[in-house]
């Protein structure tokens, strides 16, 4: 896990303990408003010997100088660029002494008592590898953080077959994976900058022979979306299909990416020309021009896509 930019700033807090339970990382961009909840609540930890890290991917916003003066006791990182949520997760990773190593976005809130549900869950099943943790909005209600297939997975043939387990990937919002294992694999796959780098993380830990998890009775508070709150709809939708085809071209046969490709540009094609005319008799404009941009945003990367390889 050796991370590409090498004049990052680290900040190591000065740890006594011998022993460290729990590691917990804490990538942040532009969201100096929103972390100081996330610190202070993982700070409340007790019952675990345990470290923290913030890597800060050059945010523009203060985020530094408000972890530095009011977070002493959190190791920090400070990046002179952005390096995407995949090579600054392996900044850290490579400085973690914890049996478990927990990753968490910045706008989240971990409830203290989470972490003894979640220590029993990884100790009571060896055969799990990394497991997601129940995320909740602030009202209380769920959030969608797993799933039981991988994009694209209906085209596939035999290049996911006799993997162990049934959940595919978790939201790499929050999650807690085994350390020795994430260094037996290399960290994360730093060819994703944001987005994918979870489901190809869960992917090559099934691979290996273990299962994703699910911890129901750990409890976080997630806001969602914060880090990428002011990119313009296209651009967002951009990120995440191109994430999307690094994924299919890591894992699948090029005949299948070739049939997602040509599926979803009829699909993006048929729905941009539906909106277009449907555009005048809605109520909510901005909305619709929001699914327009999500769908322009697909066709152009999927277009580039098959004129680029085939």
């Amino acid at each position: 896990m050796q991370p590409k930019n090498t004049s990052e700033k680290i900040e190591l807090a000065d740890l006594k303990t011998a022993g460290i339970d729990l590691s917990i990382v804490v990538v942040s961009y532009n969201t100096a408003d929103l972390i100081g909840v996330c610190l202070k609540s993982l700070e409340a930890v007790d019952g675990c010997a345990k470290e923290i890290f913030v890597v800060d991917n050059a945010s523009k916003d203060g985020t530094v100088e408000f972890v530095r003066k009011n977070f002493q006791s959190i190791s920090l990182i400070a990046n002179d660029n952005n390096l995407g949520f995949a090579a600054a997760n392996n900044q850290a990773l490579s400085l973690c002494r914890g049996k478990y190593i927990l990753l968490l976005n910045p706008d989240m809130e971990f409830l203290p008592s989470s972490f003894q549900f979640i220590s029993s869950f990884m100790e009571a099943n060896p055969q799990i590898g990394l497991a997601g943790i129940k995320l909740i909005n602030p009202d209380g209600s769920p959030q969608e953080s797993y799933s039981c297939k991988y994009p694209g997975q209906k085209y596939t043939t035999y290049e996911l077959k006799n993997l162990k387990g049934s959940i595919a990937w978790v939201l790499g919002a929050g999650m807690v994976f085994r350390s020795d294992l994430i260094r037996k694999l290399g960290g994360f796959d730093e060819d994703f900058f944001v987005y994918g780098e979870d489901q190809d993380l869960c992917l090559r830990i099934r691979k290996a022979g273990y299962e994703i998890g699910y911890i129901e009775t750990g409890l976080m508070v997630h806001l969602g979306g914060q880090s990428e709150r002011r990119t313009p709809s296209e651009s967002l939708w951009r990120k995440k299909i191109l994430a999307e085809f690094i994924f299919y071209r890591k894992h699948y046969l090029p005949r299948t990416v070739s049939l997602i490709a040509r599926s979803n540009l009829m699909k993006a094609s048929w729905r941009m020309a539906t909106l277009k005319l449907l555009l005048p008799f809605y109520r909510d404009k901005i909305a619709c021009e929001q699914k327009l941009a999500k769908y322009r945003a697909i066709s152009r990367v999927i277009s580039s896509e098959i004129l680029n390889r085939g």
